[in-house]
């Protein structure tokens, strides 16, 4: 092993050693962002769900520890690490990660601002992690008695979100793509508490066992306006998130029409919102 990758892997264990001690359960990963130990089962054709009870390394995010004597073992386990992932949902911090990314070509933090805007929340200030490809990771914590679930452009196109079962690349990391590293005059702060408007959002919508077909009304006019408002190049990132808003609150197909209609009024194409509308179908789990 090349003698940067030694000095990349006692970086991390010693970053990830570090943020133990703030009480973050902590694995190493690869320079993939992947966990670094392989599962002890991949080799089984059909292997039972195990989540660390056989006692062995390898489970991923169900391996992460606090524990100093631990974490050396995994690492010991795994000296090719150059990076350590943070598990979300545990206590004590019950960690929520919003990750703004910046590979799917929409401004993935405008459309946070929007969303803050309409739902009358703002982020406080929190840990915040610059990612090597400009992207950003928002450190919020929930309650214990939230489980937030993982989401990729549930929220809006280029927002994931690292919840239970989830982790987040921790500060330090070096990956193919370049180093994480905390932003300026956010290193010495504890992840702040979820905004509640914010965490509605992110939960799973509950369901009745036997819904009636709802009507529209005053919720459907309104995200049909919200994408009427919509500028160039907010157009997409507004469908899309008041379609996935329409779906989850049981009025999607009544609103499919009024929206594509919507879609078309701020320059759209009809194909383009069909296709929109239908991914948002898709990502809150309907059929189109």
């Amino acid at each position: 092993m090349a003698t940067t990758d030694r000095q990349a892997t006692t970086l991390a264990l010693a970053h990830a050693l570090s943020a133990a001690e703030r009480g973050l359960a902590v694995i190493p990963l690869s320079r993939t962002k992947l966990p670094a130990l392989r599962s002890p089962h991949r080799d089984h054709p059909d292997p039972a769900p195990c989540h660390g009870e056989c006692g062995r390394l390898g489970h991923g995010v169900y391996d992460a520890s606090t524990d100093p004597a631990r974490i050396r073992e995994l690492f010991a386990a795994a000296p090719w690490a150059t990076g350590y992932g943070i598990a979300c949902g545990l206590p004590p911090y019950h960690l929520i990660g919003v990750d703004l990314d910046t590979k799917s070509g929409t401004d993935s933090s405008a459309a946070l601002r929007e969303i803050a805007l309409r739902h009358l929340f703002t982020i406080p200030e929190t840990v915040v992690v610059l990612t090597p490809s400009g992207g950003r990771h928002v450190w919020l914590t929930g309650p214990p008695d939230a489980v937030v679930p993982n989401s990729a452009g549930r929220l809006a196109p280029g927002i994931d979100i690292r919840g239970a079962g989830g982790y987040l690349v921790g500060p330090g990391s070096r990956t193919d793509h370049g180093v994480y590293a905390t932003a300026p005059g956010t290193a010495h702060l504890t992840p702040a508490a979820c905004p509640p408007a914010l965490l509605r959002l992110l939960l799973p919508p509950l369901r009745a066992p036997h819904p009636a077909p709802p009507a529209s009304g005053d919720h459907g006019r309104g995200l049909v306006q919200f994408v009427l408002a919509a500028h160039e190049g907010q157009r997409n990132t507004r469908l899309f998130w008041a379609a996935c808003r329409a779906y989850e609150n049981g009025i999607g197909p009544a609103l499919v029409a009024p929206l594509v209609e919507a879609a078309l009024n701020t320059g759209l194409s009809e194909r383009e919102a069909q296709a929109t509308i239908a991914s948002a179908a898709r990502m809150t789990g309907h059929r189109p």
